[in-house]
């Protein structure tokens, strides 16, 4: 039996957006990888980590009903959302990530899907579906649903399981910046995906990610402090919240194009060190997704006083391109890159949350 710990959702969509990338290269490598399958699995990958009452088009048809009790214990409703790797916690972190990261696939190269475009629709509204009960009340954010303890003490079916469904959350009195501000991030996110699909539940999701940011940014700390016996050393926010207050701020000036955001972005640029950048990115540290995605209104010849942010992303590219000397990157023989990094190394011998 493998490591319960094995993978995580935050990672998949880091793939996808690699193999959507390499589909549009011309090379003779694309013609032994099939990354128009790989593609289909790792979009498949979130139907088996459905939680809640499972739709009448599930296609993972040994996956049923579960967890229909879920927020019950804190007297609201938490059904629904992904379940994390092979547990049965809800961890608001990773899963929120994962949809922005789901969300801004798309948004860049959803005419390149195929038939999976409508698939991959579904998998973020799956998410921002939970996510929009887990933020329903103004100055409260459910971060997690189940007890990592419990849960990691005995591995089961999500259908059969009986360990605790303790249910956590911040609030103006226990701020969690990181994990609302990326909350934030993916309901913003969302909101383009859903622009011209669905235009009041963009809306819906626009008005919540901002009402959502500005908690973040009100009430200021890591979750890692306010719940840390919950979710550490599980998902601890190691690399601190500022970068996840940037990354917000990012997907709602993308979203809005509001001058407030922008100006946000300047403003804080220095203090939430916009500038950290290194060559990991990932649920816990946003610094290079913050630049990339910021990088693209000064290429775009809209913004040119992001132009920092272009010199950090090129810093950042220059540093895991092939044949660019760096120790942490190296290339699978399909051309993705993969990093030596400690936690990916806890995480595939199972001692997850190390670093």
């Amino acid at each position: 039996m493998a490591p319960k710990s094995f993978s995580f959702p935050g990672i998949f969509p880091a793939l996808l957006a690699s193999s959507l990338a390499l589909l549009l290269l011309p090379t003779p490598i694309i013609a032994v990888h099939d990354y128009h399958d790989a593609l289909r699995k790792s979009i498949l990958f979130f139907e088996g980590q459905r939680s809640g009452k499972l739709p009448p088009d599930q296609r993972v048809k040994w996956r049923r009903d579960s967890a229909l009790r879920d927020g019950s214990t804190a007297g609201v409703d938490l059904t629904g959302g992904y379940y994390d790797a092979g547990d049965n916690v809800k961890f608001g972190f990773p899963m929120a990530f994962t949809t922005t990261l789901l969300a801004w696939s798309i948004i860049d190269f959803g005419r390149n899907m195929g038939p999976e475009l409508k698939n991959a629709v579904k998998a973020v509204k799956w998410s921002t579906d939970y996510l929009l009960k887990a933020t329903a009340k103004p100055g409260v954010v459910y971060v997690q649903v189940g007890d990592a303890y419990s849960d990691h003490s005995c591995w089961e079916r999500p259908e059969d399981m009986d360990t605790l469904r303790t249910v956590y959350k911040i609030d103006n009195a226990h701020p969690g910046s990181d994990v609302a501000g990326e909350t934030a991030a993916a309901l913003a996110a969302a909101s383009i995906v859903f622009r011209s699909r669905d235009p009041a539940y963009s809306r819906l999701l626009l008005n919540r990610a901002v009402r959502v940011f500005n908690f973040a940014d009100k009430h200021r700390g890591a979750y890692s402090s306010s719940l840390h016996a919950a979710v550490c050393p599980f998902y601890c926010d190691v690399n601190g919240y500022q970068d996840e207050l940037l990354w917000a701020a990012a997907w709602l000036h993308k979203a809005s194009r509001k001058r407030a955001y922008r100006e946000y972005i300047v403003k804080n640029e220095v203090v939430l060190r916009a500038g950290d950048t290194i060559n990991e990115f990932g649920w816990d540290n946003k610094h290079a997704g913050i630049n990339v995605l910021i990088s693209k209104e000064v290429l775009m010849g809209r913004a040119d006083y992001f132009e920092s942010f272009k010199q950090n992303a090129d810093g950042f590219i220059c540093s895991i391109l092939p044949g660019i000397t760096h120790p942490q990157v190296q290339y699978s023989p399909g051309k993705n890159a993969y990093f030596h990094l400690p936690f990916v190394k806890h995480r595939i011998s199972g001692e997850k949350g190390q670093k």
